[in-house]
């Protein structure tokens, strides 16, 4: 609470709160001293005045960003496409305001902004990456930010579940075409996408020392959840391997870059659309549910830890559904 007392011919104001800077001021009369007390309180109450780091007050969102982006970002998986949102969020209006003047009302702008020309889920990984910011800011940097506004602001619903599946006709004309590419893992790393289900970074991650052919059994490592996992191998997977030359360390010496635009140039060249890579291990989930495995030892396959994201990725069809009920009520 402010202390308001009588000073000769002024009206001295005192405010002192625990983890903020002390704020004194004279006045010629009461209610210019009362008006300013609750207006610093409330300042006070929204993380103004807070003591801590010399400056913090001072320091800008883009101030922020550039910090977490040299501090955090860096030690991330995803680094490199992180700090690019940064770098993308640093020019935006609310960055040149302090951080301690940052409003729900400028995060919901540049939120509405975005929605305009990227997706959802992008507008929702970038506001995600901005709540952290802040967070780390009140946390461990000491600026004086009592409520985080981000956290405040409603995220853009997203729709982006596919239940896309590839056929056998697809899969042919995407073989067809990749005979005629250039390189020649293309197609051995698609059909190792469908027999494994593995991410496609996970491919190309994966070293001859990691797979045990004896054993029918590969360690996936560095994963995207930061757990390493051991999976089954297919005797088709097994094929597979044996048929690729060991000409590196690793089973598929191809970049992300150089697999993605293969990927592109066959789907164009095959004529099939809207395919993307990713969708193989929707296929290769959805097959190993359809051969009948549970919900843990498809898991154990996958790496997903969260059965809800598991379901996502499966996409059962009817038929096979139809022939498993048959064959059931038939035993």
């Amino acid at each position: 609470m402010a202390s308001i007392s009588k000073r000769g011919d002024s009206w001295f104001v005192q405010i002192r709160r625990k983890g903020f800077r002390p704020r004194y001021k004279s006045f010629p009369s009461r209610s210019n001293a009362l008006l300013w007390a609750r207006t610093e309180e409330t300042a006070m109450d929204n993380g103004r005045w807070r003591a801590g780091e010399p400056g913090a007050s001072r320091l800008t969102v883009r101030d922020l960003l550039s910090r977490y982006s040299l501090e955090f970002s860096t030690r991330k998986k995803g680094a490199e496409s992180e700090q690019l949102r940064l770098k993308k969020m640093e020019l935006a209006p609310f960055a040149h305001l302090k951080a301690i003047d940052l409003t729900p009302a400028a995060v919901a702008a540049y939120r509405d902004e975005r929605l305009h020309v990227v997706k959802p889920a992008t507008v929702r990984r970038e506001l995600g990456i901005l709540r952290h910011v802040i967070e780390v800011a009140r946390s461990e940097w000491g600026v004086p930010v009592r409520e985080n506004p981000v956290t405040i602001v409603s995220l853009p619903a997203v729709k982006d579940s596919r239940e896309r599946r590839v056929n056998n006709v697809e899969l042919e004309a995407i073989r067809s075409a990749l005979e005629h590419g250039r390189n020649p893992l293309i197609w051995p790393l698609v059909r190792m996408a469908i027999e494994t289900g593995l991410r496609r970074g996970e491919l190309l991650k994966l070293s001859w020392g990691d797979i045990d052919s004896s054993n029918r059994k590969a360690k996936i490592r560095n994963t995207k959840n930061g757990s390493d996992r051991t999976i089954p191998l297919t005797t088709v997977a097994i094929e597979i391997f044996e048929e690729l030359e060991r000409s590196s360390d690793y089973v598929f010496p191809v970049t992300g870059n150089a697999l993605r635009l293969c990927w592109s140039r066959a789907c164009n060249r095959a004529q099939v659309d809207n395919l993307r890579f990713h969708d193989l291990r929707h296929e290769a989930i959805s097959r190993f549910f359809e051969l009948g495995l549970s919900v843990p030892e498809v898991a154990l396959i996958s790496g997903h830890k969260d059965p809800r994201m598991l379901f996502r990725y499966t996409h059962l069809t009817s038929e096979v559904v139809r022939d498993r009920i048959d064959k059931l009520l038939a035993d």
